[in-house]
């Protein structure tokens, strides 16, 4: 049920992002679907922190009741605080039109399935566990670490048109080519960790560095297809072509956590480092053929083949 209702409300979210901006203004558009990514995942961090903190200072069910307080009162607020309509719905859409007939963002959206398999592959079990039971990291330890990650990552998703200004021909947005550098960039850093732990060098060293780079590349590349799915869609579609967007996304998070677990139990019978290594090798896979799949992306963005009008937008 939450997983639902984050991507419901990122569906919607960005959707009415996509609304508001005027079809001309890409780069306002790019600016705040970066900011609009990045704090989303700098609160994600939060919760690391608020969980830990909750656990340690309560009981189970204490923190649980808690957290009921802190969604309700969410909840209110939204309820109270939140006016106005976007549009209205089109109530004869059928099942079939979910999926998506623009060849951009089906594009898009398969890359999307193995960019973020490639970073739950082994962030999600097998880089936790790692911490916990080859580095004899304490809960805190590596909870907080993991939480300053994730505050860091939508840190850097945030600030992505800053530091991806191209000085290109005057371009300021993110196109195809740049989500097909970005990957391929990507690619490389499980690699060296793989081949680091490999090699013997000192495993804490090379994991939290590694780490730290991966999340980077990795917060700029997410945040670059955030802001295509939103250029490659038109503006009467932009809710369907999301969703659709956010589920292969989930897709891509589903295999790769699964697998994570299980590369990560077949690895380590053969040593200690073995179970995280077989999880970065499959990353640097998925990440490859991310950046394949980039490659077919457009080169240009351009601006939606049909602007929003106001009257459009309801009340």
């Amino acid at each position: 049920l939450s997983g639902i209702a984050k991507d419901m409300t990122k569906m919607s979210s960005k959707s009415a992002v996509k609304l508001i901006v005027p079809a001309d203004a890409s780069a306002t558009l790019y600016r705040w679907v970066a900011i609009l990514t990045g704090s989303k995942n700098a609160l994600k961090g939060v919760g690391f922190f608020l969980g830990g903190l909750l656990l340690t200072l309560l009981d189970f069910q204490t923190a649980l009741r808690l957290l009921v307080a802190l969604v309700g009162g969410t909840l209110f607020l939204a309820a109270l605080l939140i006016r106005g309509g976007l549009g209205e719905a089109n109530r004869k859409a059928k099942f079939g039109q979910m999926f998506s007939r623009n060849a951009a963002v089906n594009k898009l959206a398969a890359a999307r399935i193995f960019l973020f398999g490639a970073r739950d592959v082994w962030f999600v079990v097998g880089l936790p566990v790692f911490l916990s039971s080859v580095l004899g990291w304490t809960f805190w330890q590596s909870g907080g670490f993991l939480a300053i990650w994730v505050i860091g990552y939508g840190i850097v998703q945030a600030a992505t048109p800053g530091l991806l200004r191209s000085r290109v021909e005057g371009q300021h947005e993110p196109d195809g080519k740049t989500a097909t550098l970005l990957a391929f960039v990507l690619a490389s850093l499980p690699a060296a960790i793989a081949l680091g732990l490999g090699a013997g060098l000192a495993p804490a060293s090379v994991v939290v560095v590694g780490l730290i780079v991966f999340g980077v590349v990795f917060a700029l590349n997410s945040a670059v297809h955030s802001y295509l799915i939103l250029a490659y869609t038109d503006s009467d579609k932009v809710a369907m072509s999301v969703g659709f967007y956010y589920m292969a996304n989930a897709m891509g998070r589903l295999a790769g956590t699964v697998l994570s677990g299980a590369l990560y139990q077949w690895g380590v019978q053969s040593g200690p480092a073995d179970g995280l290594i077989a999880c970065l090798w499959a990353s640097t896979a998925f990440v490859l053929v991310a950046g394949l799949l980039s490659l077919l992306l457009p080169r240009r963005t351009g601006a939606p083949s049909k602007p929003i009008k106001l009257d459009d937008l309801g009340d």
